[in-house]
This record gives C-alpha cells, structure tokens and sequence, in this order.
C-alpha cells in the first residue's frame, strides 16, 4: 500500500489545501495530513484546532487520516512509512520556499516530494490571505471547508463578516 504525508500549518485549512490533499489521494492508497507547527509562523489556531478542522473537512474522503506532527516532518514520514511528501505549489515564489524543504527531508529520511500543482482558480487562496480578509470583516466562506470561517473569525474576535455584496451575516 502507497502512503504519502501531506503536511502544512493548515492555520487554517483551506480550499486550496484540500484541492492537494484530493489530487495525492489520487495518486496513492492513503494519504495523511500531518498538521504541523512552523516556527517561522506564529499561529492563529490552535494545534488540536488545525486538526480537528481537518478532520471534519475530509470526513467523508476514504483513505484519508489527519495527525498532528511532533518534531521533524523526517521522523513523522518514517513512523507512518510514507513513500513520499506531497505538497502543493500555487506559483514559482512557493516551488523556491519548498525546495530547500524537500532536499532536507530527503537527506533526513530518504522520501522523496511530489509537487503538486493546485488548480489554478484556487492560486490566490493562501492561509495568510485568508486570515488578513477574515481580520478586517471580509468574506471567507468560500475560501475555506465549512465551518473554518466560524472558527478564524472567533479566533480573530470578528463576528460580522460581510456578505459579496452587501448586508452582514
């Protein structure tokens, strides 16, 4: 059985981040979404959040699981015996920022990374724009699986995003 891991923040899951999980599990039996935390980042949700998100947007995908990572993304793909990485790439500034990654797991754990390419109606949805929208009272919905959109704007003291065009939620 073929198993990939596919890890990222998730802060929060997005749509975009769903395109890459659907598209790995395509090309391999199981495929785990392994919610990190990135010490480059500071995070809006909490870790247990992340998952939990995750977790209900992907309830209804077989052959998908979500865990949290502790440590190196190298140990987390040896334990789940993952024969690759999988990440997504919207553009060529995201291709830069992952190779060096990809080389060091390599070296770390010998898995190899696939890039996956995301459709290109969803090369704007990024987690960061996701929540500066969310921060100043601009619709996400679509941006995100149901019920992330709560969650962000509860993290984010926001409660009345605004509706495309027009009235408040």
């Amino acid at each position: 059985m073929s198993v990939a891991v596919c890890p990222g923040s998730f802060d929060p899951i997005t749509v975009g981040h769903l395109d890459v999980v659907l598209r790995a599990r395509s090309m391999f039996d199981e495929v785990v979404v392994a919610v990190a935390r990135n010490s480059g980042k500071s995070a809006l949700l909490p870790v247990g959040t992340r998952v939990e998100l995750a977790r209900r947007a992907l309830a209804d995908v077989d052959g998908v699981r979500v865990e949290a990572v502790e440590g190196l993304l190298a140990d987390f793909v040896r334990v789940t015996g993952a024969s690759a990485v999988v990440k997504g790439l919207r553009g060529g500034a995201d291709f830069d920022a992952e190779v060096p990654m990809a080389l060091m797991n390599r070296h770390l754990s010998g898995v190899e990374t696939v890039f996956v390419v995301g459709a290109s109606e969803l090369a704007h949805v990024a987690s960061s724009l996701v929540k500066d929208v969310a921060r100043f009272g601009g619709p996400i919905d679509d941006l995100v699986p149901p019920g992330v959109a709560a969650a962000v704007r509860e993290a984010l003291g926001v409660h009345d995003a605004q509706a495309p065009g027009g009235g408040s939620r």
